[in-house]
């Protein structure tokens, strides 16, 4: 088929791949434009998407709005048969949405209706759910709203950070858009399925107000809290060692078995960076100074002894 791809960051590459390996032609590329890139941003770097396609030999088209009646009919005058869209970052206006002559499909990282919007990764594991996945919907002009063609799901472990699931996730969408394009192509149509209307929640974009340690919650909320924000944006506390209170990020941690024996949340109880939490401990097994590098708990330990009684801020 005739497909225009829409998408930006790592997480959509896998699909525009696919598709491109399954026969499809893509006639154009939709991403957001260049950013700023660079410590003084004095360089624009295009995106993971953008850089892709060029490695495809596809167009790349990079508008800062579909809104304009003369870029919808650029739009529309690529004749396409599906518009297929992951992780993009724009709204698509109406007119775009019916261009294309079976509509637009998007692959979704979550189990709509739950955890619709912009982080349904970080989101899932933050709640601490059980499983999450992918679903396959046809876009209309809500957010997240459209029917259910496909859905895959996965099992969320409480080992998986939102690094793992992303990049598991991802190549999970892009094999059920495949099948989806598949499908359609087959059969000129997708059977699909109104989302429920209980059990809507919303994955806002994590701000950064939210990636401090609270250490004074259950030791469970609290890993699920570092896990979803592992490895970026990065969950972290303050460490008061000498004069100045060093920020550090914690990427991995492990519920621990030893009780905090009475000591107040955030206070270090062993040698081994077993801190207490409202209820439980929890270990820190990988942390990562403000310019330096993610280190494991013991390698930390060997340039930056904390101890027994030392209280995270």
């Amino acid at each position: 088929m005739r497909l225009v791809f829409m998408g930006t960051p790592d997480y959509a590459v896998p699909t525009l791949r696919a598709l491109a390996a399954a026969g499809h032609e893509i006639v154009a590329v939709y991403s957001q434009p260049p950013r700023p890139s660079g410590r003084r941003g004095l360089e624009t770097r295009p995106s993971p998407v953008h850089r892709a396609a060029e490695e495809l030999g596809i167009e790349v088209r990079t508008p800062t709005s579909l809104k304009g009646e003369d870029e919808q009919a650029r739009f529309a005058s690529l004749g396409a048969d599906a518009a297929v869209v992951v992780a993009y970052g724009l709204l698509l206006p109406q007119a775009v949405l019916d261009a294309p002559k079976h509509g637009a499909w998007n692959g979704h990282a979550s189990l709509l209706p739950r955890w619709r919007g912009a982080a349904p990764i970080q989101r899932a594991i933050m709640a601490g759910d059980d499983e999450t996945g992918v679903m396959i919907m046809k876009m209309d002009k809500g957010l997240d709203t459209g029917a259910v063609a496909l859905t895959g799901k996965i099992e969320i472990t409480e080992t998986v950070t939102a690094g793992d699931l992303h990049d598991r996730l991802s190549e999970l969408t892009a094999e059920l858009m495949v099948e989806a394009m598949t499908k359609l192509e087959a059969e000129g149509r997708l059977e699909t399925v109104p989302q429920p209307e209980e059990g809507v929640t919303y994955a806002a974009k994590i701000d950064k107000s939210e990636t401090r340690i609270d250490f004074s919650r259950p030791a469970r909320e609290v890993h699920d809290h570092i896990r979803g924000l592992s490895p970026f944006p990065g969950a972290w506390f303050l460490l008061s060692l000498g004069d100045e209170p060093e920020r550090v990020k914690v990427l991995a941690a492990a519920l621990s078995p030893d009780a905090p024996g009475g000591a107040p949340h955030g206070t270090f109880i062993d040698d081994r960076l077993t801190i207490a939490c409202g209820e439980g401990a929890i270990r820190l097994e990988r942390l990562q100074k403000a310019g330096g590098k993610p280190l494991a708990a013991t390698d930390f330990l060997r340039g930056t002894p904390v101890p027994t009684g030392t209280v995270a801020g």
